[in-house]
């Protein structure tokens, strides 16, 4: 949909797998963001919606640029923003209007906050019946419906920190809202496959995510070892419960990770690392025996770890098909994409608005992504917006 036209068929102002979708975007933070950035890069059009203090990140600083805290830059690109005070009948009326056009409706509200403006998903339906509404919890809509919903919380409650740290220290959050990322690409996912069922049928339906749910299913190895298992599986700082080596090993100057998680990568780390016998020996000969026995393997590898440099060794490892990898900080993995040609960096917008992003990380023949608005300033499109949805249009077909 073009925004500022008045029928909603006009053709899409540019190309992506998802031109003409329209996305009502009422969600906050990390989760929902991410979801409708994504779906921004794929061509649809997003409008963020606002309250009068604006999206919490844009005060998640430092740190910053010119100004803006970079935690919002990283998930608001391709959207337009219109500050709507939900409390007011006014504003709500012209968010009624927006989800009443709109293809895709994103909330991550606490469960039935939405209700009260007439925005949740049975006032949507009631009339736009073809929606896709999207709903991002902390712990789904039933008991867990009252729980607020963080990163961090679920990082603790689903297990994950009692798999991270070493094995007598302190369990430890991941350095990123893991669960947040991990539960924007459901949603994601989630409201493709309902656009197709839409496609099929005519009819939308309400997509529901939580974060528990998805760092459950997240968790995939450890989580089966549970479900299906019985174990419990604890942390092992960077070892491997299941396969060996596969962690960061020592060389001359700085750690290496070696992932030879199969018979054939271990017998090719050998030959470079010059102990061709190893593999042949029983202690070391599969896998199961190489975890099993890994105290004892772990210091003849060492050994001849330490007689090179880490990205000597990359470098040699790589070449014979031996997975493994230096230890980078932030700016050394930027470097290593430009390094394998993946062209990292996407700048977004011109002039003083142009704002370097991250690319979006998946490539089409067809319809790649598309990256046309830096993210957005508060209200920046609130006339243009507020114009639009004033403009009466003809019912949704379908």
């Amino acid at each position: 949909m073009r925004i500022g036209m008045t029928d909603n068929s006009a053709a899409p102002t540019t190309a992506g797998p998802l031109a003409g979708i329209l996305v009502a975007d009422f969600s906050r933070v990390l989760a929902g963001p991410y979801a409708t950035m994504l779906l921004a890069d794929l061509g649809a059009e997003v409008v963020k919606v606002e309250g009068p203090r604006g999206d919490e990140t844009r005060t998640w600083v430092p740190p910053v640029r010119d100004e803006v805290s970079t935690y919002y830059l990283g998930v608001n690109r391709g959207k337009r923003s219109i500050v709507l005070d939900l409390r007011e009948e006014a504003d709500a009326r012209l968010a009624r209007e927006l989800v009443r056009r709109a293809d895709v409706v994103i909330e991550n509200f606490k469960p039935g906050g939405m209700a009260k403006y007439g925005l949740d998903y049975d006032s949507v339906r009631a009339d736009n019946p073809a929606a896709v509404y999207a709903s991002i919890t902390g712990f789904g809509s039933g008991a867990g419906g009252h729980v607020p919903g963080y990163d961090l919380m679920v990082q603790a409650i689903s297990g994950l920190m009692s798999l991270t740290g070493d094995p007598d220290g302190p369990p430890y959050r991941a350095g990123i809202s893991v669960f947040d990322v991990m539960a924007g690409n459901h949603a994601a996912i989630g409201v493709l496959a309902a656009l197709r069922h839409r496609e099929a049928t005519g009819r939308g339906q309400h997509v529901e995510v939580n974060l528990l749910s998805s760092a459950l299913t997240g968790l995939v190895n450890h989580s089966s070892a549970f479900v299906a298992g019985g174990t419990v599986p604890y942390r092992m700082g960077n070892a491997h419960p299941s396969v060996f080596p596969y962690e960061p090993l020592p060389t001359a100057d700085h750690d290496l990770i070696v992932a030879a998680a199969n018979d054939g990568q271990f017998r090719k780390l050998c030959q470079v690392l010059g102990l061709p016998e190893v593999p042949d020996d029983p202690r070391f000969a599969r896998n199961a025996d190489r975890t099993r026995n890994r105290d004892q393997l772990r210091p003849v590898l060492v050994q001849r770890l330490a007689t090179r440099g880490a990205v000597e060794w990359f470098d040699l490892l790589v070449a014979a098909g031996v997975p493994c990898g230096p230890i980078n900080t932030i700016d050394g993995g930027f470097a290593m994409a430009e390094r394998f040609e993946l062209d990292p960096v996407v700048v977004v917008g011109e002039g003083e608005r142009a704002v370097p992003t991250t690319r979006h990380p998946i490539r089409f023949s067809e319809t790649p992504a598309v990256y046309r608005l830096p993210p957005p300033d508060l209200d920046e499109h609130g006339a243009e917006l507020r114009a639009w949805l004033s403009t009466p249009r003809e019912e949704r077909r379908g």
